[in-house]
């Protein structure tokens, strides 16, 4: 899908406000593998580098708590720091909508004008406070262009390339397509969407970085 439905999109997300975002204040060709539990690459990259940050734009399918089908979009912001990732969320005005901090220990999430609400993890917080869980954990990884480490996973590479990047990642029910990497000499993930059937929710993203 052409990521230009952002613009006809943005227009009808306002119109909506806060319900359009209700969830988020109520946020290969072949050669598959299949990856064990222990991806050493994977958490070996993530230990070198301590501290990322991604800018984007996001696109949200979901349903809500009576099974109605809503849309959101936006911006984000992605800050990564060793182990604690702190995602902000904004309507396409650039107002805040929401933020989700994530820690080993703690996670943490904040609405406008309510007291932030805390839990031990980032799925159990948002699924308990919005519906649904955003995974913020596996994009950790995801985002890298690579599985999680502690669960398993098939990866389809793009053996279009020579470079062996994946075209298709599958883990803990979720389908991550990789649709665009960025042209050189900028180097990473450029559009990536991501999608899981129960609870059914498609996650666009477009990262500027």
């Amino acid at each position: 899908m052409a990521f230009d439905f952002f613009a006809g999109a943005c227009a009808s997300s306002l119109r909506r406000g806060a319900l359009g975002f209700a969830a988020v204040s109520a946020i290969i060709l072949s050669g598959c593998a299949v990856q064990q539990p222990t991806t050493k690459n994977a958490s070996n990259s993530l230990s070198a580098q301590t501290s990322r940050a991604y800018h984007g734009r996001f696109a949200v399918q979901y349903s809500d708590q009576n099974g109605t089908p809503r849309n959101a979009y936006g911006n984000f912001d992605w800050q990564e720091t060793g182990d604690t990732v702190t995602l902000q969320l904004r309507n396409p005005l650039g107002s805040t909508m929401a933020i989700v901090t994530s820690s080993p220990s703690l996670a943490m999430l904040e609405l406008p004008n309510r007291q932030p609400v805390n839990a031990k993890n980032v799925s159990d917080l948002m699924q308990n406070t919005l519906g649904f869980a955003l995974p913020v954990e596996g994009l950790r990884y995801w985002l890298q262009s690579s599985a999680a480490p502690n669960s398993r996973a098939q990866t389809e590479l793009d053996l279009t390339s020579n470079n062996g990047r994946p075209k298709e990642i599958r883990q803990d029910g979720w389908t991550i397509d990789y649709v665009a990497y960025a042209d050189a000499p900028a180097t990473g993930v450029k559009r990536v969407n991501l999608s899981r059937n129960e609870p059914p929710l498609d996650i666009k993203l477009v990262l500027d970085q």
